[in-house]
């Protein structure tokens, strides 16, 4: 019997004339993160509406080339992942971007899709003219370890920064990256 071949999912970044194209998979992306817990910013319970609006407003962002939209897509074209780099910054921060919504399906982790999405991100960055990166994360949550493994530099912890989608509080560790 030959051992499963798990495959890594096709990263790529969205182009602004296929982003909006794209607003009802990454939806469906947030809603399963949500459900599965994720504190991104959204609380349950999660209505399409409210994740097919955000996704919108991403995506008109990526129109506006305000913000850098990248997915992972499995075998069959389905959405297993995602992350933005937003760069419309205030002036005096030409150099710099935030990293935001890093979001993976639950049903697709483990697979080395996050750290893959990370690298990408830096490339985008760098091709973007950014060389200083910024991104805070749930304080104890998995993706600490992941940002610390992709080069992050741990900055510090704010107890209490946000809620879980549960409505329970949660501290939030902030990180920067300073690109080559």
């Amino acid at each position: 019997m030959e051992p499963t071949m798990i495959r890594v999912p096709c990263i790529r970044k969205l182009h602004p004339d296929e982003a909006i194209a794209y607003v009802d998979p990454l939806a469906e992306l947030l809603i399963d993160c949500v459900e599965g817990g994720a504190s991104v910013s959204f609380m349950l319970p999660i209505s399409r509406k409210t994740a097919v609006d955000f996704w919108r407003q991403v995506a008109e962002g990526v129109v506006r080339r305000e913000r850098i939209l990248l997915i992972a897509q499995d075998d069959d074209g389905r959405v297993v992942g995602t992350v933005q780099l937003i760069t419309a910054l205030p002036e005096n921060q030409p150099h710099r971007a935030d990293v935001a919504k890093m979001l993976v399906h639950r049903g697709a982790r483990r697979r080395g899709i996050a750290a893959r999405l990370m690298a990408a991100v830096d490339d985008a960055a760098r091709e973007a003219g950014k060389s200083v990166l910024v991104l805070d994360t749930v304080t104890g949550g998995d993706a600490e370890r992941l940002y610390e493994r992709a080069g992050w530099q741990r900055v510090g912890h704010v107890p209490n920064y946000a809620l879980m989608p549960d409505g329970r509080y949660c501290g939030t560790t902030f990180f920067h990256k300073q690109l080559p």
